[in-house]
């Protein structure tokens, strides 16, 4: 009887030891999964800042700088502002005059769909 409490007794012991070895193994797992997801994270972060950083270098070699495409946009609407009061300073006398002689000259004539 003595042994087969002894034998009992190390069986138990033994499925102690196998648990403890298994909740060691589980808790190594996770660690490690913490540990890779850590690093994905970094190699993500790496990986999306060169990405970024390619894309602005090839927006501004296909595009140019904003700032350049504001200047050129400043500079042609004051060329056409400038264009515009040049044409209307060289037009005005003939405007007026050609709308001045259509108010003075009035001819009275019947309407067309006026039957006498």
């Amino acid at each position: 009887m003595a042994s087969q409490t002894q034998g009992i007794q190390q069986l138990l012991a033994a499925e102690k030891k196998a648990a403890e070895k298994v909740s060691d193994a589980r808790k190594r797992k996770a660690n490690r999964l913490k540990q890779a997801k850590k690093e994905a994270e970094v190699e993500i972060i790496a990986y999306k800042t060169e990405r970024e950083r390619q894309y602005k270098e090839y927006e501004a070699k296909v595009l140019g700088s904003r700032g350049d495409m504001e200047q050129r946009i400043e500079t042609n609407t004051k060329q056409k502002i400038h264009e515009i009061g040049e044409s209307v300073k060289r037009n005005k006398e003939v405007a007026l005059t050609s709308l001045l002689n259509v108010v003075y000259e009035i001819k009275p004539e019947l309407h067309e769909n006026l039957k006498l």
